[in-house]
């Protein structure tokens, strides 16, 4: 992507309305456009770091044999009356709305009811469990508070996945493998040393949750964590959590913390309540048991830039940065075309900054974006002996071949 054809522009200030600093950058570097309070357009920089964050889980979620869909946001009433949750005292985040003919409809804020009613139609017969589908879609939830930029969004990218069984012990060994998929997610968006399974309240899911949480200043969350760090429990349940699980609280040290995902164990509490019944092997009717786990994409993209940004920007692991390297031209356009399209033959992505400005606001908006690699082209480098090289975490810069550039690269 050549930056002189990019539409955004980075900014020396972000809105003087927006306090969250995952906000303030993203902005600034012109990954993301404020709507309103809890709202963001996601601009082509910030498109390709949630698509490399959706690559990611897809991938760990395919691992586990789920299999990709997508649902509808428009919901209707009656799926959710079923199991009480259409009632905004007991969730209070809808949004709804009417169709021109009066009828009530809601838009998507989970998809666990909807879920169990399509596959209704399908798993009829313990030969037809277990069943996991996942999906990534638009969440919008009426939430109260919306200050922390793209960690609580009013409308936001989730990737939800649901699983359904014929058996208690199916979903409980399923539930072991999400969790296992999930801390791999997490290792590789570049945040799994900070990240913990916690136990959690359920809130209008169920009375107990297990969470993900990462250890980060600009959390709404306080974790009590032991020394180890083998056990962490959410502040909210403090109490009810370290009786249940046999562990003396003033044993636990208090951080902040993110919620970055969530899973919950439904067992047959909603198949009940929407009387969604399959036949086993005897022939008996039964109640499927259910589970769901979400991974907050938005959420997981702030949450990043929150605890791995610097003094000048953006600082991105490799694995999800909406390029992998930042090629800069510097009087050598010629040579910097060359080598932008070597790279791109060899399927490396490239941000390549060929517009007419002063190196100083070049570098200086390389710092701010921070893409992992910065390669300069100039007549000094050139003369040196090739590009003049750095990674974004690095201060100095040398000077490498273009060989050498390719083996950094692995290529």
């Amino acid at each position: 992507m050549r930056l002189s054809k990019l539409f955004t522009k980075t900014l020396k200030n972000a809105p003087a309305d927006e306090v969250a600093k995952n906000a303030q950058l993203l902005i600034r570097a012109g990954f993301i456009y404020k709507v309103m309070a809890g709202v963001y357009a996601y601009t082509p920089l910030g498109f390709g770091v949630l698509e490399n964050i959706k690559a990611i889980v897809r991938e760990e979620m395919n691992n586990i044999g789920a299999s990709e869909l997508i649902m509808t946001s428009l919901q209707k009433k009656e799926t959710w009356e079923g199991t009480g949750r259409w009632d905004d005292e007991v969730v209070d985040v809808w949004f709804k709305t009417a169709l021109k003919d009066g009828t009530d409809v809601g838009l998507a804020w989970s998809h666990e009811e909807a879920i169990l009613e399509m596959l209704q139609q399908f798993a009829k017969s313990y030969k037809d469990f277990p069943v996991a589908v996942y999906q990534f879609q638009t969440k919008l939830r009426n939430e109260l508070r919306a200050k922390s930029g793209i960690m609580r969004g009013r409308e936001f990218v989730m990737k939800d996945l649901y699983s359904l069984h014929a058996s208690q012990e199916d979903m409980d060994s399923y539930y072991n493998l999400v969790i296992g998929a999930y801390e791999k997610c997490f290792e590789r968006f570049g945040i799994g040393d900070s990240t913990f399974m916690t136990f959690a309240s359920g809130g209008a899911f169920t009375k107990f949750s297990h969470e993900f949480q990462t250890i980060c200043d600009a959390g709404e969350d306080v974790l009590y964590i032991n020394d180890d760090q083998t056990i962490a429990v959410n502040e909210e349940v403090l109490d009810d959590a370290t009786q249940e699980i046999g562990v003396d609280k003033s044993s636990l040290t208090p951080v902040k913390s993110a919620e970055v995902g969530n899973i919950f164990k439904f067992g047959t509490e909603k198949s009940e309540k929407m009387k969604i019944t399959f036949t086993d092997k005897n022939g008996k009717e039964q109640y499927a048991y259910l589970a769901s786990y979400g991974i907050g994409i938005t959420r997981v993209m702030g949450v990043i830039v929150e605890k791995l940004s610097d003094e000048n920007g953006l600082v991105w692991p490799e694995s999800i940065a909406p390029a992998r390297v930042h090629l800069v031209s510097i009087g050598a356009d010629e040579e910097a075309d060359k080598l932008y399209q070597d790279l791109r033959d060899k399927d490396i992505s490239v941000l390549y900054d060929d517009r007419d400005a002063r190196a100083g606001e070049k570098f200086a908006d390389a710092d701010l974006i921070g893409v992992p690699h910065r390669v300069v082209v100039s007549n000094k480098s050139l003369e040196k002996g090739g590009l003049e090289y750095k990674l974004r975490t690095e201060s100095n810069s040398k000077i490498i071949t273009h060989d050498e550039l390719f083996k950094i690269l692995d290529i």
